[in-house]
């Protein structure tokens, strides 16, 4: 089972509660098992776990039996994150690592960690538009998309739905900002009107008083861009209780059965999601594999983790550096495509020598700096629950 040891920097999660053996190769899990994400990583670890299991039982990946070493990054402490990125690399000699979640810590653990130590990070849920920017010395991919495009896709949605005017608050942090630029210049490009523009902070006691500055302008209607277990989920039960919005609109990381339990059907959001052609293929795999599918960053999870399983099948080696040469090539066509579920087969296409192109749950195709280029999933809260609509490429 899983557990909880404490540091000096807080807690951080156990691998295990037995010791985890390093006999064969390791990679490690980066996540926000605590704060801000929390509500999301079940489905998330699930997903990156499953693409281990499928390779181990195959039989086909050649350099030995994959264990994973899981480090608590908390999401937005940068301190912890870069803690725990170091231990795996010292102490458990993982050979890439997947994760982090958070932009912020993702940002921190690129700087300090990945460049210096020469590792590779895949990344399944850090969408700042900044870390495309950053230098990160051709070490850190991710499968979710940036949120340079989510932005203009909430905006394009709102405006087919008739929202054209709305409040927006977002998290004062390097995710919640990014998102909110971007949908805020592609909104008002489209013709909307933005009555109220705002940060707030995470785990106050409190919001009352953002909301009531946020009601000031009039609109009905409330752009969260936030994370659903902290400062978001804060913001929608202050305005329920003083009926300050009468519908809202999501970024993905309110996209959590936390958010669709608090609001009226109706309201709506979006989350990185497998395009119409992919998505039935993932949710039976998943599901088969005890995983929920449909869970926010599930399929990109799988396929950063099946990224670093096949680029080191490629480089023929658990060497840091001939990884980071195979992830763009195991990434992107040409090649034989390689769905979900497809790990077996594919780790044996490579180990006879030929090319693949990993196109796992999500669609992979990366571009040149390491970033997918995804689809998205316009769900909206009915019954209860967040329910898909349609998706947008």
């Amino acid at each position: 089972m899983k557990g909880y040891l404490k540091t000096t920097a807080g807690f951080v999660l156990s691998a295990t509660m037995a010791s985890v053996s390093h006999a064969d190769v390791t990679i490690g899990e980066l996540q926000g098992f605590t704060g801000p994400l929390e509500s999301m990583i079940g489905a998330m670890s699930g997903g990156a776990n499953l693409a281990v299991t499928e390779a181990n039982a195959s039989g086909n990946y050649l350099q030995g039996t994959i264990n994973v070493v899981q480090g608590d990054s908390v999401c937005i402490d940068p301190a912890v994150a870069i803690a725990q990125a170091e231990k795996m690399i010292n102490d458990d000699n993982v050979m890439a690592i997947m994760g982090p979640n958070c932009s912020g810590n993702t940002g921190a653990v690129i700087t300090n960690v990945l460049v210096p130590n020469g590792v590779v990070s895949i990344s399944p849920s850090a969408t700042s538009p900044a870390l495309t920017t950053l230098e990160d010395g051709g070490w850190f991919f991710r499968t979710a998309p940036s949120d340079a495009r989510q932005g203009p896709v909430l905006a394009s949605i709102a405006m087919s739905r008739g929202q054209t005017d709305m409040a927006v608050t977002h998290s004062n942090s390097d995710y919640g900002k990014g998102l909110a630029d971007a949908f805020v210049t592609a909104y008002e490009a489209m013709g909307g009107t933005v009555t109220v523009m705002a940060g707030h902070d995470d785990d106050k006691a409190d919001y009352s008083a953002d909301v009531a500055a946020l009601s000031a302008g009039g609109s009905a209607t409330l752009a969260v861009l936030g994370y659903a277990d902290t400062g978001g989920r804060g913001i929608i039960a202050a305005s329920e209780d003083t009926g300050a919005f009468s519908d809202y609109v999501f970024g993905d990381g309110m996209i959590s059965a936390l958010t669709s339990g608090a609001v009226a059907d109706g309201s709506w959001g979006t989350i990185a999601s497998p395009d119409s052609d992919l998505v039935d293929v993932w949710t039976a795999v998943a599901a088969a594999g005890g995983v929920d599918g449909s869970g926010a960053y599930a399929g990109e999870s799988y396929d950063a983790m099946a990224l670093i399983i096949l680029a080191s099948q490629a480089a023929g080696s658990t060497d840091r550096a001939a990884i980071q040469a195979q992830v763009l090539n195991v990434a992107n066509a040409p090649g034989i495509p390689c769905a979900a579920g497809d790990l077996a087969t594919c780790l044996k296409y490579i180990s006879g020598g030929l090319v693949v192109d990993y196109v796992g749950a999500t669609g992979v195709e990366l571009d040149a700096g390491g970033t997918a280029n995804g689809s998205y999933a316009e769900r909206e809260v009915i019954g209860g629950a967040f329910t898909n609509i349609k998706i947008h490429k």
